[in-house]
């Protein structure tokens, strides 16, 4: 039985649909909807450049410097920026107890692949050049963001980079080919995502390229070497199974991977705390994997 609040959820969702109309009517419609958002209470925000990508530092009252999230927003790799994410960003800074980079990479169609990625190499390497060594960093993101924090950290140990502590995969795309099983059965239940949504997407960021191709679509890459990961997903996502493979690959290949199903919750409920007891949950166990993981 689903709880009053996620009902709650689910129904403003089905009654005011944002994701409508092509890819710039989408993004249009996110940014207009999300559009400066001021910085929550009891943070600071610091417009920066990440090598070369549009970024903020997000620091919640007290939080320790010597360590920090690189966070890479969720949209489909089409949507969502530094607006859309700050209240997410903010409140796992706060849970984590340390600082947060969210980074505004490149999004297609003007930025196809492998665009997204290179802003997000470039981005965690900006971060340890301000002092912060990698074992004090936290690769994370949401959706899309996800699935680029899994490909961010195969391109690091692909080119010899020292990688972060752990990653954090959110409600992860991991697939771009579309062929998890809850595509189809989870469509009637999830109110925020589609294959067709997710088509729309993929198309605009591969730009022709192979949907398989390992760094667009991590399931399908060797998995070996990487760090610690947690993976959120909730059990009414269309997503849900790739989140399951991918947790299933990645042990197989070795990795300390923690896959968490959260009953009834939908994509990204994170972003929903403010109304969902199980969002600031969520991002209360972020901070706790985060914290354990840097041994603080």
């Amino acid at each position: 039985m689903a709880s009053a609040a996620i009902k709650t959820v689910v129904d403003m969702l089905r009654a005011n649909p944002m994701l409508e109309g092509d890819i710039l009517e989408m993004r249009a419609g996110m940014n207009a909807a999300t559009a400066a958002a001021p910085a929550p209470e009891g943070t600071t925000i610091q417009a920066v450049d990440a090598g070369g990508a549009p970024a903020e530092w997000t620091d919640a009252d007290g939080v320790a410097g010597d360590a920090a999230i690189v966070y890479l927003h969720g949209g489909g790799y089409t949507m969502g920026n530094l607006d859309s994410h700050r209240n997410l960003v903010a409140g796992l800074s706060r849970a984590a107890g340390i600082r947060a980079l969210a980074v505004d990479y490149g999004l297609a169609p003007e930025n196809p692949f492998p665009k997204a990625i290179e802003d997000a190499v470039s981005a965690v390497q900006y971060v340890q050049a301000q002092g912060i060594a990698p074992n004090r960093v936290i690769l994370a993101g949401d959706s899309a963001g996800g699935g680029l924090t899994a490909a961010t950290l195969i391109a690091l140990r692909d080119r010899g980079l020292e990688l972060p502590a752990a990653g954090v995969l959110i409600s992860p795309w991991l697939d771009l080919t579309q062929s998890g099983a809850t595509m189809k059965s989870h469509a009637a239940i999830d109110p925020m995502v589609s294959a067709e949504l997710l088509e729309k997407c993929s198309a605009a960021y591969l730009a022709g390229q192979d949907a398989k191709t390992p760094l667009a679509s991590p399931l399908f890459a060797d998995l070996s070497g990487l760090p610690p990961l947690l993976i959120h997903v909730g059990t009414s996502e269309v997503l849900l199974d790739d989140a399951r493979r991918f947790d299933a690959a990645a042990r197989q290949a070795g990795v300390d991977s923690t896959l968490e199903e959260w009953d009834e919750m939908i994509h990204v409920w994170h972003t929903f705390s403010a109304m969902l007891p199980e969002g600031q949950q969520a991002i209360d166990r972020v901070g706790a994997f985060v914290k354990e993981r840097l041994g603080s």
